[in-house]
């Protein structure tokens, strides 16, 4: 056999596609699940039959939205252009770092989510002055302390609790309050913008417990402004309070001052014309007196100034929509679960009996 006689021995003819050819064969294959359709139909109910009940042990969640907005207490350079540009759809505050406040543009969806808010959050009293905590009842709706008494380093079968005060923590309360956290953040929680041109931010938490999930959302919130507003103003309160702590001690200065040149006055009323010097003491009273009110008034002028740039350095925090009871109900329905399962167990062995039919029948 000759190298040519060999090379064509391995050519191959791919067959062309053909929509006649596919119809076809999909024609047969119906036709071949066309002999089972008794089956198919009482497996379909079996599926359907199983879908209820997943339906029926599918858990309940509650969703809590809450909208808010965050107002800057003092715009940026080119307002005005970033209008204009604002109304042809380019956002130039973005592109010049206007928005570079902790919770200006994205940074809230980084914040709200961040370990230290949810920890802050999850740390406090359910009640006023308790020490039952939401991170407790947050354990108790997805009835985790039960599991956690079976952990071999809970050598004392203890319940496990988490009070505010986390110094006394031991190692296993960090782990299990950190996992909390964790799947609070990543499963549980989501921020976002619903319009980008927009200065609105949604919170939204779905959790078991309806209670839970309304506070969960406001404690949050009321945490985040704290730390917001602490962060945007704190340069300016520390220059408030260091004014305000120098016009306090130069106004002792100069009340003691202003005694001392009363009392030097008062000595002139009766001093000697033959002592040319007693009137010294008096003059430099009144001229220490006037260098303090000279200060004190340039003080004070600072502090008015700083006071008013602090006021309008404050933002503002307002929200919009708060979780109201009842909260949103999230539950699979008959229908859908019925649906789901008799078309996917259907389906499934629909597929079984076309892997399995006979080579026969696949060629005719």
């Amino acid at each position: 056999m000759s190298v040519a006689e060999n090379d064509k021995r391995y050519i191959t003819v791919e067959e062309d596609f053909s929509f006649a050819k596919m119809i076809s064969a999909r024609k047969k294959d119906l036709n071949y699940l066309w002999k089972f359709k008794i089956r198919i139909l009482i497996i379909g109910l079996i599926g359907g039959a199983l879908g209820a009940v997943m339906a029926y042990l599918w858990p309940v969640t509650y969703t809590a939205k809450l909208t808010f907005v965050v107002e800057e207490g003092k715009s940026g350079g080119g307002g005005l252009l970033s209008s204009l540009a604002g109304q042809m759809g380019f956002d130039i505050g973005g592109l010049t770092g206007g928005t570079s406040g902790v919770l200006a543009g994205d940074n809230v969806l980084q914040l709200l989510t961040s370990q230290k808010m949810l920890k802050q959050t999850l740390l406090t009293p359910l009640d006023s002055g308790g020490k039952y905590t939401l991170a407790d009842k947050y354990a108790d709706a997805y009835k985790l302390k039960a599991d956690w008494k079976d952990l071999k380093t809970n050598v004392k079968k203890e319940t496990i609790m988490f009070p505010p005060d986390t110094r006394n923590y031991s190692r296993l309360q960090d782990s299990l309050l950190h996992e909390m956290i964790r799947k609070l953040a990543e499963k549980e929680l989501s921020v976002s913008k619903p319009d980008k041109k927009l200065g609105f931010f949604a919170l939204t938490a779905t959790l078991k417990n309806e209670e839970l999930a309304s506070l969960i959302c406001t404690r949050l919130i009321d945490e985040a402004t704290r730390f917001y507003i602490e962060t945007k103003t704190k340069r300016l309160r520390t220059n408030v309070n260091r004014f305000q702590s120098r016009a306090d001690s130069i106004g002792r200065l100069l009340n003691r001052k202003t005694y001392a040149a009363a009392g030097a006055n008062a000595i002139m009323l009766d001093a000697n014309p033959a002592f040319a010097t007693l009137g010294v003491g008096a003059e430099l009273q009144e001229r220490d007196k006037r260098v303090l009110q000279t200060i004190y008034s340039e003080i004070i002028k600072n502090l008015e100034v700083s006071r008013s740039m602090l006021m309008q350095e404050t933002p503002t925090f307002q929200i919009v929509d708060e979780p109201e009871l009842p909260l949103k109900k999230n539950r699979m329905r008959y229908a859908s679960g019925i649906a789901i399962g008799g078309l996917v167990i259907g389906a499934l062995f629909c597929l079984i009996l076309l892997i399995n039919k006979k080579p026969e029948l696949e060629a005719q």
